[in-house]
């Protein structure tokens, strides 16, 4: 096990995206934060609080269930069976600029059937992708716009993010 990440980085590394994001989009721009479940959607709320107080007004923030989403739903391959919970999202979304949070981009996958679900939902005027891990290895043609580290991983390591409110700890390790 080799840790990526800890606690004091992970928050450096949100303040960082949080400043970032605030510059690109500024104050005028009709932001909402979806953090994709389920440690997506932790970070995605912790990016709203800090973008919140950044352009100095409030914005929703809510909980993408990307599980009838996915392409391996049915794949026999898989050890656990797919759990499908709640999507909550209790704002429009229709020409919103969406911030999608996602803790790790590795295949682009889960990006891509979070679109999906996304349209679904309404027509965002634009959506952008924030990662706090991207670790390579795509298979479809997704890139983040914000990334907090990139991580050099070999094809059967596996980045784990770790977070206080699941896990009691806090920290990014690959294993």
């Amino acid at each position: 096990m080799k840790i990526l990440l800890d606690e004091r980085q992970i928050s450096e590394i949100l303040d960082t995206i949080s400043q970032e994001i605030a510059s690109d989009l500024g104050s005028n721009n009709n932001l909402v934060i979806i953090g994709i479940r389920s440690r997506g959607e932790i970070l995605a709320q912790r990016l709203r609080q800090r973008l919140s107080k950044l352009l100095d007004k409030e914005i929703p923030c809510g909980t993408l269930d990307i599980t009838l989403y996915r392409d391996d739903i049915h794949d026999p391959q898989k050890a656990i069976p797919a759990q499908v919970r709640t999507t909550e999202i209790d704002f429009d979304i229709h020409q919103t600029t969406v911030l999608l949070v996602d803790d790790v981009l590795h295949t682009g996958r889960s990006v891509r059937a979070a679109m999906d679900a996304l349209t679904d939902l309404g027509r965002p005027k634009a959506i952008r992708l924030a990662v706090l891990v991207d670790r390579g290895s795509r298979e479809l043609p997704i890139r983040a716009d914000y990334v907090g580290i990139r991580a050099d991983v070999g094809p059967n390591e596996r980045v784990q993010v770790l977070l206080k409110e699941t896990d009691q700890i806090e920290q990014v390790i690959v294993e």
